[in-house]
C-alpha cells in the first residue's frame, strides 16, 4: 500500500469556515423535523468543541443551550453561521453576520436563482450584502456540511466514520446514499461533507482547493451537475491532481452543449464526452455509474497508482478469470505477459492442471491451501511485466465453502498479502464473490487498509483509475505546453478586417492565416472571372484539380452544390464554374460569391477533423477525430483544453476508437501519427496567438503515411471570428 504523494500549502480562506471555532445556528428549533434543530442535535451528538450559539427570539434555550434573539446579540465572534431561515429572510441576516464579524454563512433556503427572476434578485442581493461586509456563502439551497475531524456534523447524520475520504456533492440524496454505503461497507470513513448548492459565491474550485490543501483529506471526490467556471476548475484540479487523487462523477451534459452551433466543433463541443476529456486531462478520474463512486475513492485512497496498465490476474475459478479479462480489455487494461521465470515459479505452485499464462487460474490448487493464493501474488509482484495483481475468485470463503478448518490458513494467507501489501509499490486488487458476508480473513484485509470488492466490474474500474493515475502522475511531472507565438501582422490585419465587416474569414484566407504559422496547405488559386481559369490550368499542368464556391454567405458548400471535383481539361472548368455559380445563386440568391477556390485534387487517406472551440464553460478547446461528412455521425472525436502539450497531443491521436483507421486496414498504410500530433500542437499556438478566433474547422484533413511528403493535406478551412458585441 502507498503513500499519499502530499496536499498542497494553505492558502484557501475556507479552512476557518469549515473548521469553525463557533457556529451560530440562526433559526435554531426545538422542532425534531426542522433543519435548526437537527444541526443543534448534530453539533450537541458529535461533540463539537467549539461555541454553538442558537438563534431564536421565541424561545429561551433549546437542547440545553441558551438562545439569542438576533445574531447581533451573539457574544464574541463565531467563525460561520447556519441559516435555517426561509430565503426573503436571508439578505438582511448575511448584512447582521458581516456586522458581527462572522466570515462564513451556510445557507440551506432554496427559493433563489434556481427558481426564476424573483430568486435571481433574491440571490443577488443576498450577494451583495456578502461582499459589502467580508461574508462567504456556501450555498444557498445547500444540503450542508460536515467535518468529522472537527466534529463539525451539520446534517445529523448518525453512523457516520471519521476518514480520509472528501466529498463535495450537488446532491444531498447522493451523499446520503454515499453515507449508507459506507456504513455498509464497515471500512470507508470521510473527512468533510460540503453541499455548494447554488455556488452563488464559492464554486466547485474553491471547493476542491480546500480538500486539497486539507491534511486530512486524502482524496476528493466530487458529484457534478454543472461547473460554474470550469475553465478555473481545471486549472485547480490539475494543481490538486499532482498532489492526491480527484474522483468526479459528472450527471449529464453541459446546458452550452445543448446551443446550435455554426461549425462540426461547435456541434460536438459541449457533450458529456468533451467534459469527461478536459477532466481526465487534468488527471482527475471519472466515474460513469454512481456506484463506482465510494469503491473508486476508497481504491485511490489506499493504493494511490500503479505505474502502468498491465494487470497480473490470478483466479481460483476458470469462469471468473474469463469475465475478469473481458472486463480488463473492454476497460482498455491489458493482461499482463509473465515472463518465463514467473511462470515456471508459479509451476513450481500449483497442480499440473492449473495454467501459469496470464489470467493464471490455479485450477484446485488452493481447495486445500488457500494461502497459496498470495504465494502467486508475491511470486508475480516480482514480474517486471506486471503493474498491478488482481485477485479473482472466493478468497475467505474458502472456510464457509468446504471446510472450517481452513479458516487459519486463510487467515495466514490475509497476513501474507498485508505484508506484501506493504512491501510492494504494485496494488492489490481483491474480488471476492464472499465480500458481502464479510469473513474473518476479508475483514482482516479491509481493516488493515487493503480493500475488497463484491464486484468485479467495480475492482476493474478501481483497477482503471489505478493505471490513470500512475499515467497523469508520470505526464505531469514532464509535460510542458506548446510555447507561446506571436500573432502576425498580416494575421491580425485579416482577423480585424473581418470582424469590421461582421463576417469569418473565407477559406483562401482560413488557410493563409495558417501559412502564416506554419501550418502546411495546399496550392489553391481565388479565380473571381471565367476568364482566369485556363491561366490556373496552366498553372496546375493538367493535374485533376478541386473547385469551390467561395461566399461569406454559404458556410455549407457541398449543400449549396458548390463543389466540383476531378476536374481535368478547360472545358471541364469552365463547366464546373458556371454550374457552382449557378447553384448558389439559386441556393443563397442573395449571396455575395467572392469568385470560386481551385486547387488539386488530395491525394487519398484518412480523413480526420481538427477543430477549436471557445466553450463558455471551459474556455478554449481543442477536438480531433475521424472527419469527413459523417463526423457528426460517428462522433470518434477527443478533447482537450488549451494550451495542450505534446503529451496532450498524443493522448488524442491515440484515443480515437477506430484505431485501425489510423494505424492501416485491408491494407492501407498506417497514417502519420507525428505529423498530425505536430499539427495539433501548431494550431494550439495558432489559437493562443489570436484571441478573436471564436471557432475552427479544419475538416476533412487528408493524413497521409509517414513517406509522404505532405504528412497531411487541409482540404477545407473554415474560421469562425468573434463578433464585436
Amino acid at each position: 500500500m502507498q503513500s499519499i504523494e502530499g496536499h498542497l500549502p494553505s492558502q484557501s480562506p475556507l479552512h476557518a469556515i469549515l473548521a469553525p471555532s463557533g457556529i451560530a445556528v440562526v433559526g435554531a428549533s426545538s422542532d425534531p423535523t426542522k433543519r435548526g434543530y437537527k444541526a443543534m442535535v448534530g453539533l450537541i451528538k458529535g461533540g463539537y468543541g467549539g461555541a454553538i450559539y442558537p438563534v431564536n427570539p421565541k424561545a429561551t434555550s433549546i437542547l440545553g443551550v441558551n438562545t439569542f434573539a438576533s445574531i447581533s446579540d451573539v457574544p464574541g465572534t463565531p467563525a460561520l453561521a447556519l441559516i435555517c431561515t426561509p430565503a426573503a429572510t436571508v439578505p438582511d441576516l448575511i448584512a447582521e453576520c458581516g456586522r458581527l464579524g462572522i466570515k462564513g454563512a451556510v445557507v440551506l433556503a432554496s427559493g433563489f436563482g434556481e427558481t426564476g427572476e424573483a430568486g435571481a434578485a433574491l440571490e443577488a442581493r443576498m450577494m451583495a450584502n456578502a461582499r459589502a461586509h467580508g461574508v462567504r456563502i456556501i450555498g444557498p439551497n445547500t444540503s450542508g456540511l460536515f467535518n468529522l475531524h472537527h466534529r463539525v456534523n451539520l446534517l445529523a447524520l448518525d453512523n457516520l466514520k471519521t476518514g480520509d475520504i472528501g466529498i463535495v456533492s450537488q446532491s444531498g440524496n447522493m451523499l446520503l446514499s454515499l453515507a449508507l454505503e459506507a456504513q455498509h461497507n464497515g471500512q470507508v470513513g470521510f473527512s468533510t461533507y460540503i453541499g455548494p448548492g447554488n455556488q452563488a459565491d464559492i464554486g466547485f474550485n474553491d471547493y476542491l482547493r480546500y480538500l486539497g490543501e486539507d491534511e486530512h483529506t486524502r482524496v476528493a471526490t466530487l458529484y457534478v451537475e454543472g461547473f460554474r467556471d470550469g475553465r478555473k476548475f481545471l486549472e485547480v484540479a490539475r494543481e490538486v491532481a499532482a498532489m492526491k487523487p480527484v474522483v468526479v462523477y459528472k450527471s449529464g451534459a453541459t446546458e452550452q452543449g445543448q446551443k446550435a452551433a455554426s461549425s462540426h466543433t461547435g456541434a460536438l463541443a459541449g457533450s458529456y464526452q468533451m467534459t469527461v476529456d478536459l477532466l481526465r486531462q487534468v488527471g482527475v478520474s471519472v466515474v460513469q455509474y454512481s456506484d463506482e463512486i465510494l469503491p473508486v475513492a476508497e481504491g485511490l485512497s489506499r493504493l494511490q497508482k500503479a505505474a502502468g496498465k498491465r494487470v497480473a490476474v490470478i483466479a481460483d475459478g476458470g469462469g471468473q478469470a474469463t469475465i475478469a479479462a473481458d472486463r480488463l480489455a473492454e476497460a482498455g487494461l491489458s493482461l499482463a505477459t509473465l515472463s518465463g521465470h514467473t511462470q515456471a515459479r508459479l509451476e513450481a505452485l500449483l497442480l499440473p492442471q492449473a495454467s501459469s499464462v496470464n489470467p493464471v487460474d490455479v485450477a484446485g490448487s488452493s481447495d486445500a491451501q488457500p494461502s497459496l493464493l498470495a504465494q502467486c501474488m508475491a511470486v508475480v509482484a516480482e514480474d517486471d511485466n506486471v503493474d498491478s495483481i488482481f485477485l479473482v475468485g472466493m478468497f475467505g470463503g474458502y472456510s464457509l465453502r468446504f471446510d472450517e478448518s481452513l479458516l487459519e490458513d486463510e487467515m495466514r494467507g490475509a497476513d501474507a498479502m498485508l505484508a506484501l501489501a506493504h512491501a510492494t509499490s504494485k496494488p492489490l486488487v481483491i474480488y471476492s464473490l464472499y465480500a458481502p458476508v464479510k469473513p474473518p480473513p476479508l475483514r482482516c484485509l479491509h481493516e488493515a487498509g487493503l480493500p475488497v470488492y463484491a464486484s468485479i466490474e467495480h475492482a476493474v474500474r478501481v483497477l482503471v483509475a489505478l493505471g490513470e493515475r500512475g499515467d497523469y502522475l508520470a505526464r505531469h511531472a514532464s509535460q510542458q505546453s506548446a510555447a507561446p507565438t506571436p500573432p502576425s501582422a498580416s494575421g491580425s490585419a485579416l482577423l480585424a478586417n473581418a470582424r469590421a465587416e461582421g463576417r469569418d474569414l473565407l477559406e483562401f484566407e482560413a488557410k493563409a492565416l495558417l501559412a502564416e504559422h506554419a501550418i502546411r496547405v495546399p496550392d489553391e488559386r481565388l479565380v473571381t472571372h471565367l476568364q482566369a481559369l485556363s491561366e490556373v490550368a496552366a498553372d496546375f499542368a493538367d493535374r485533376p484539380l478541386a473547385m469551390k464556391v467561395v461566399s461569406r454567405d454559404i458556410l455549407h458548400k457541398s449543400d449549396a452544390g458548390g463543389v466540383k471535383l476531378n476536374l481535368v481539361g478547360d472545358a471541364a472548368l469552365r463547366d464546373a464554374y458556371l454550374t457552382i455559380v449557378a447553384n448558389a445563386r439559386e441556393y443563397a440568391p442573395n449571396a455575395m460569391i467572392d469568385g470560386v477556390l481551385v486547387t488539386p485534387m488530395a491525394d487519398k487517406g484518412v480523413e480526420v477533423i481538427v477543430g477549436m472551440l471557445r466553450d463558455p464553460v471551459f474556455g478554449p478547446v481543442l477536438m480531433f477525430g475521424l472527419g469527413g461528412v459523417f463526423v457528426e455521425v460517428l462522433d470518434d472525436v477527443a478533447f482537450r483544453a488549451l494550451p495542450i502539450s505534446r503529451a496532450d497531443a498524443e493522448s488524442m491521436v491515440n484515443q480515437i476508437k477506430a484505431q485501425k483507421m489510423l494505424e492501416g486496414v485491408r491494407g492501407a498504410q498506417a497514417v502519420s501519427k507525428p505529423a498530425l500530433v505536430e499539427l495539433l500542437m501548431q494550431v494550439s499556438q495558432l489559437v493562443d496567438a489570436y484571441p478573436s478566433i471564436r471557432e475552427l474547422d479544419l475538416n476533412p484533413v487528408i493524413a497521409y503515411p509517414d513517406h509522404h511528403p505532405s504528412g497531411y493535406a487541409i482540404v477545407d478551412a473554415r474560421i469562425i471570428v468573434e463578433r464585436d458585441q
